[in-house]
């Protein structure tokens, strides 16, 4: 498994943060590195038959879409999920190479993260959150890493179930 470093080239907050975020971002796509596309797409805990590689990738990607555009930038939400379907993204993403979607959430992290180097940490969302609360740009980024540290474990239990893999 490739070897990723959590360690920022700053100490500034700003960088703290994206370091951390773009950390647990690159677990994820490592903990993929070699898995077929059979085995991302395999369902293997009864209770959560969403829960693939694949799906969780594409979870992630959704997640980060919904947080940087529709929240803090205020954009329509155009996301795959609906009212009779809030998992969509999960379960849509066995119809599409694993490679595709890595390289997707890939592209997409590259957008996200010129945007908050573009913007002001204490800057508010657009949009606000379910409490009513105008979160700004760092609680975002702190989420965003809370949210993908906490699926990466996902993946951990999934690679280790599907062909042993284990580590980062």
């Amino acid at each position: 498994m490739t070897r990723i470093d959590d360690t920022p080239p700053a100490w500034d907050e700003r960088t703290q943060l994206t370091t951390f975020l773009d950390y647990a971002r690159d677990t994820a796509r490592a903990k993929c590195e070699g898995l077929s596309e059979e085995n991302a797409r395999k369902a293997l805990l009864p209770s959560s038959p969403l829960m693939t590689m694949s799906g969780v990738i594409n979870h992630l990607r959704w997640v980060e879409y919904y947080w940087f555009q529709v929240v803090f930038l205020g954009e329509e939400d155009r996301g795959p999920w609906t009212e009779e379907d809030p998992d969509r993204e999960m379960r849509i993403a066995v119809d599409f190479p694993l490679t595709q979607l890595l390289d997707e959430y890939a592209e997409q992290s590259t957008r996200y993260r010129e945007l908050a180097a573009g913007n002001a940490l204490d800057k508010q969302a657009q949009r606000t959150i379910r409490n009513g609360l105008h979160v700004d740009l760092r609680w975002i980024l702190h989420h965003l890493t809370e949210e993908t540290a906490r699926h990466n474990g996902h993946l951990d239990i999934l690679r280790e179930i599907l062909d042993g893999s284990t580590g980062y």
